[in-house]
């Protein structure tokens, strides 16, 4: 038994959207405000803080429709004919969770109370989980005695004093509107309800948004938690110490913050000798005994000169019980300071000094104390789920059931590259799924199920991680006016589709980068080593704001960036591709770009992806408009290819047309009188030559064409970084063109996004 899929609505960001969960790790990736933590706090509060909810957690554009329920109520308050409130339609508004289990025949037994039908025979089981009123009837008389009493208030407030004029108040009294009345009363006339779901009626998502199936009408609720003694779950808050939105602490608690602490836990939970003893406590039990028999002798003699002082005084008396020392040895007191917890550091040359060197815990550095302490934790959950140690003595209320185990066990983590640094991140995410199954009764068992869910903005996870469990959270924007943007959530292991060569490469590709495209505002995908060393540059010395944007850069290559079409396509990332027209003859050899010479580009990019045309002058003639391909107002993909540059060579009379055929000599044309000055060895010294002897700006890029044949652009580049600022180069016109486009994207999707925030917002006031 697993848990196959989730679908949330009306969760804040979440408005609609199916999270697959991967039968053993799977990751929540996406960009800033996409939606991760908003999936992980739901599933809390429907799973594990069960009804803990905020009217900060309903989604903005329903309190539109929420408002107008209210309203609605206060106007035909006492009309006749008019019929009383009804609790259908609520499930369109409120936040709700379907948990889709995926069960085989032979456990039936552990969802006899989930069935559907009499004759269903495996496969599919849905609960959804509702926020909704506890009773229709109690929250309609609540809200409008509130209404009424604000009004008489009002009135009463408002009547003419002794000199005949009514007092003007501008305190607005609660409740305003029904959002206001529910800040205050949410939590006291709502609850989570339970109701089981038709697996024959279950729709695959359309266009990324979820397709929950409408309950039937006066469909009764399950009774108790449907999820007792089927699923066990543990979770581990991003360690910030923070508050999240609605004011829920999410730092770690009290017995959370120090190794020492989460060992004596486990020590009482699993190990206390005096707890439930066996007979092969007795031993650990006779040496306590013996040990406080010790020191209680040890204390009367210590104490006996203390003690007569104080009979000296007439207390105590005949009457008065008399003083006696008496110690309560407790292991557990032993774990409870803060050296309990000691790292041996080993001295040079070994042997018995290298003992002598410990330090607290507080000694070591910070991640790997994080470290310790989130595996110690995860080590904790699988021992409490298979009641190790004293634990299988003791019926613990949460699993006092009928069930000895639940077949499954979610564990949830919020954000643990907190403190870890990459290699801490790395080393965590390849073994944690490893320690929660490290049991006899667990390795590959498929009676006991183990799921792990992590968000997290860590490349270091992502790269660790197989590409089928990644689940990318995408920003849309808002559908219609007074909506705010959403979010959709991609299976990446079902963006490429079976045994396909283009999601081989990808993932190969991804596998050996450490990139962030999965948690980037914008993408970036370049030809070769000489941009992707020196377009940061340009970007940090001459363009401000995107410099502040999320960005990542790829090396891809003009022959493989269009292979990450799918993927771009799937994440809605906004993408700028840096390429080279890559001209070639009507024979097929390289040539340095010409018009009207028939030149095809051999670039498959520009041929297959934006703006898929091949011929050298249709491309060098193609408006801006044409290398675009606009999605939404949160995605789109722009080409950047070589254009024509106006240069003056020394030797030239004037200025004059060039058509460079890659960055390098792109770069050189655009900056001229630099170059012609510039020392340096290499192509930069070649370079300084052919501008020396060109007879024009043609011949020197003709010139230059040929020198790049041969040449080592990353040298190339890497001599300019080292003897020119980068500040001081005229960025290449194409490359210049595309960024400024790039800005202009991202720009919008903010404004976008305030935009549609504040009107949601406005019209929930």
């Amino acid at each position: 038994m697993q848990i196959a899929f989730v679908e949330i609505q009306n969760f804040r960001k979440l408005k609609s959207v199916r999270v697959d969960l991967d039968g053993r790790t799977t990751l929540l990736v996406g960009a800033n405000n996409s939606g991760k933590t908003s999936a992980m706090v739901a599933l809390r509060c429907f799973l594990v803080s069960k009804g803990d909810f905020s009217t900060n957690d309903v989604h903005l554009s329903n309190w539109s429709k929420i408002n107008a329920v209210g309203e609605s109520w206060v106007t035909n308050y006492g009309k006749q004919d008019v019929q009383p409130p009804s609790p259908e339609g609520w499930g369109d508004l409120m936040p709700t969770m379907d948990v889709w289990l995926s069960v085989k025949e032979n456990e039936i037994h552990y969802v006899s109370h989930l069935l559907p039908t009499l004759d269903w025979a495996g496969g599919w089981l849905g609960v959804r989980l509702r926020y909704e009123p506890k009773n229709i009837d109690d929250l309609y008389s609540e809200y409008v005695k509130a209404v009424a009493l604000a009004e008489e208030t009002k009135k009463i407030a408002q009547q003419p004093g002794p000199d005949g004029k009514a007092p003007e108040y501008k305190v607005k009294l609660w409740p305003q509107s029904f959002r206001e009345f529910l800040d205050k009363r949410a939590r006291a006339l709502f609850e989570v309800k339970a109701y089981t779901l038709d697996p024959t009626k279950c729709t695959l998502p359309n266009c990324g948004v979820a397709q929950p199936q409408p309950l039937p009408e006066n469909s009764e609720p399950i009774e108790g938690d449907p999820f007792r003694g089927l699923i066990r779950i543990n979770e581990i808050h991003a360690q910030r110490g923070f508050a999240d939105a609605s004011g829920r602490d999410t730092g770690a608690s009290k017995d959370e913050r120090r190794l020492s602490d989460q060992l004596r836990t486990y020590y009482n939970k699993h190990i206390d000798p005096s707890d439930m003893p066996e007979a092969s406590d007795l031993e650990a039990l006779e040496a306590i005994d013996v040990a406080q028999a010790t020191f209680d002798a040890k204390l009367q003699v210590g104490f006996s000169t203390a003690l007569k002082e104080v009979e000296g005084l007439g207390y105590p008396g005949v009457t008065d019980p008399k003083l006696i020392i008496s110690t309560r040895i407790r292991p557990a007191d032993s774990l409870d300071h803060e050296s309990a917890v000691q790292y041996e550091i080993t001295a040079a040359g070994g042997g018995a000094a290298a003992g002598l060197l410990r330090l607290p815990e507080d000694y070591n550095g910070l991640g790997y104390q994080n470290l310790i302490s989130i595996v110690f934790r995860l080590m904790g959950f699988r021992d409490g789920w298979m009641r190790v140690g004293k634990a299988s003595k003791r019926r613990e209320a949460e699993d006092s059931d009928e069930t000895p185990f639940p077949p499954l066990h979610l564990v949830l983590i919020e954000e643990p590259e907190a403190h870890l640094h990459a290699q801490v991140q790395q080393v965590f995410i390849r073994h944690a799924y490893r320690i929660l199954r490290n049991h006899a009764d667990l390795g590959d068992s498929e009676t006991l199920r183990t799921q792990l869910i992590i968000s997290t903005h860590s490349s270091h996870m992502a790269h660790e991680c197989d590409f089928s469990a990644l689940r990318y959270f995408r920003r849309l924007p808002a559908k219609e006016k007074g909506d705010v943007p959403y979010s959709t959530v991609v299976n990446l292991s079902e963006v490429f589709g079976p045994d396909n060569e283009t999601k081989r490469f990808v993932v190969r590709y991804l596998k050996a980068t450490h990139c962030d495209l999965f948690f980037a505002d914008a993408a970036i995908l370049v030809e070769g080593p000489a941009e992707r060393m020196l377009v940061p540059h340009f970007i940090r010395s001459k363009y401000e704001k995107l410099n502040q944007a999320y960005l990542t850069l790829l090396e891809i290559g003009g022959s493989y960036a269009h292979r990450f079409k799918e993927l771009v396509d799937k994440l809605g990332l906004i993408t700028l591709v840096v390429t080279d027209l890559d001209a070639a003859n009507a024979d097929g050899s390289v040539a340095p770009v010409e018009r009207g010479k028939g030149q095809k580009s051999k670039n498959t990019t520009l041929k297959q992806w934006v703006p898929k045309m091949e011929a050298i002058d249709d491309l060098l003639a193609a408006a801006a408009d044409k290398k675009e391909v606009p999605h939404d107002l949160f995605f789109a993909v722009r080409v950047a290819y070589q254009t024509p540059v106006s240069a003056k060579v020394p030797k030239a009379q004037a200025a004059e047309e060039a058509l460079p055929s890659t960055f390098e000599d792109a770069l050189v044309l655009q900056n001229v009188g630099l170059f012609a000055a510039l020392e340096g060895a290499g192509m930069i010294a070649k370079f300084r030559q052919h501008i020396e002897t060109a007879a024009s700006a043609s011949a020197l890029a003709a010139e230059m064409h040929k020198t790049l044949r041969s040449g080592n652009k990353a040298e190339f580049a890497l001599d300019l970084l080292f003897i020119k600022d980068p500040a001081a180069l005229a960025v290449p016109a194409y490359i210049a063109e595309g960024l400024g486009w790039l800005q202009e994207q991202i720009d919008r999707k903010q404004l976008e996004t305030i935009i549609q925030t504040k009107a949601a917002k406005g019209a929930a006031q």
